[in-house]
């Protein structure tokens, strides 16, 4: 029996390697150098690729860098989605949500966004660019948040808003991260937090009511 010959890559399918490439070596250089310190030169020799390589598919690192979050973003939307399904169709608690920002969120994701964002305060066609990208990486939290609407019978508005202030309770925390490494500080402002997003949920028999949160407690924890 003779041995089949491995098909040739075609120019799609190298040029899509060539990309995954690019983009996996820009967050990369991002995470650990910083948005200062990544040039053209620096992802293009994490990637592996001549200049020549990357300026055929990008003609300068503002474009490269968009096409990279963006990239970055839609990857984290798809376990987002992922996570929603297997969610909504087992059932679940609002502390596995809770976790489950804290997980995707210090998985580079908010350490990456840290040296990119202050960028688009200055620098307007940046900022005008990545809008969109992030608009869609906000319909990927509100498949989570509709899920944990429909199984804990709580209105979706009164959903957004309670895990909307837990995507800023978590940023806050792991801002924090990069100065203090302190798991167990972290961990006891987790656990109180999750009482509170327990808190703010209807029971299966009633109604939400209008959410009041504690922000004096949420603050003083949170200092």
């Amino acid at each position: 029996m003779a041995v089949g010959k491995k098909t040739a890559r075609t120019q799609e399918e190298r040029s899509a390697e060539t990309l995954a490439r690019i983009r996996q070596a820009t967050i990369e250089v991002l995470y650990k150098k910083g948005f200062s310190r990544t040039s053209t030169v620096e992802i293009a020799a994490v990637a592996g690729l001549s200049r020549g390589a990357m300026t055929h598919h990008f003609s300068s690192k503002e474009d490269i860098l968009i096409d990279a979050i963006a990239s970055m973003l839609d990857e984290v939307n798809e376990k987002l989605f992922a996570f929603a399904e297997e969610f909504a169709r087992r059932g679940g608690s609002t502390d596995e949500i809770v976790d489950y920002i804290w997980q995707f969120m210090s998985d580079r994701l908010f350490y990456v966004t840290m040296e990119y964002l202050p960028e688009t305060r200055h620098n307007a066609d940046f900022k005008a660019r990545l809008v969109p990208v992030v608009k869609r990486f906000h319909a990927g939290l509100d498949a989570i948040w509709s899920a944990l609407a429909r199984q804990k019978g709580a209105p979706e508005d009164h959903t957004r808003l309670v895990m909307n202030t837990t995507m800023c309770v978590v940023r806050g925390m792991i801002a924090q991260t990069i100065l203090r490494d302190d798991q167990g500080y972290y961990a006891q402002m987790l656990t109180f937090w999750k009482s509170e997003v327990r808190r703010l949920f209807p029971s299966p028999d009633k109604p939400a009511s209008e959410p009041q949160l504690n922000v004096t407690s949420a603050n003083g924890a949170l200092s």
